[in-house]
């Protein structure tokens, strides 16, 4: 019991901490590193949706510290103040790569289409998820513990889904990043790998933390049939 509590459930918490620590560190050190280009994020988000044929799309500034995303249910590409306005590395890294995700949404790119799809029943599993493993494990109600298993499992093919989306839009921003002339060759590439892989590697703790999180509801669940 502890040992499958250590390796499903704490280990990756504590993979998800690193993550984090990770994507803050590399985004603080190379938000103090210019482009050559002197173009912001926003710039740069404009520039390859032009490039792209996509005009559809705003680009929008919002206040939320690291909260850049791509709405395609409105047509927004929302970049947190940092990214909008500055000319760093880490700006114009996170707004291709935001940018990318419209492009898979103009181009119907599958992954992003069914990641979409599962939005809906995903955001009704995570509210009910905290109310489900109150009473199963505070109150003994075994059958929300079954609940939490099927929670768990759609948290799990969501975050699996994820990761082909957001590994695809990183590669969109290199090549074109790039193809744009918008990074210069040596420390400003390296700096938007990075930032993306770094990036990157904070999906792949959010996966491995809800398969572990699945895994020991459903070990609890075998022990309690046994």
């Amino acid at each position: 019991m502890l040992t499958n509590y250590i390796v499903l459930i704490i280990i990756p918490a504590i993979l998800g901490i690193w993550a984090q620590f990770k994507v803050k560190r590399a985004f603080e050190h190379y938000s103090q590193v210019p482009v050559s280009t002197g173009r912001t994020g926003a710039d740069v988000a404009r520039e390859i949706l032009d490039a792209a044929g996509i005009h559809d799309v705003e680009v929008e500034e919002i206040e939320t510290m690291l909260g850049d995303h791509y709405d395609p249910t409105n047509k927004r590409l929302c970049l947190s103040p940092d990214v909008y306005n500055t000319a760093t590395v880490a700006a114009v890294g996170i707004a291709a790569h935001e940018t990318g995700h419209a492009i898979q949404d103009a181009r119907g790119y599958a992954p992003l289409k069914a990641r979409m799809a599962v939005v809906p029943i995903t955001q009704f599993a995570s509210q009910l998820l905290p109310f489900v493993l109150i009473g199963g494990f505070f109150f003994g109600m075994f059958g929300l513990i079954k609940l939490g298993i099927l929670c768990y499992l759609v948290l799990t093919v969501f975050q699996l889904i994820t990761l082909p989306v957001e590994f695809d839009a990183s590669r969109r921003a290199k090549i074109i990043l790039g193809q744009m002339g918008v990074v210069a060759p040596g420390e400003e590439t390296q700096g938007v790998e990075r930032v993306l892989s770094a990036a990157a590697l904070t999906y792949v703790a959010a996966f491995i933390a809800s398969l572990g999180n699945l895994l020991y509801l459903l070990s609890i669940a075998n022990r309690r049939n046994d």
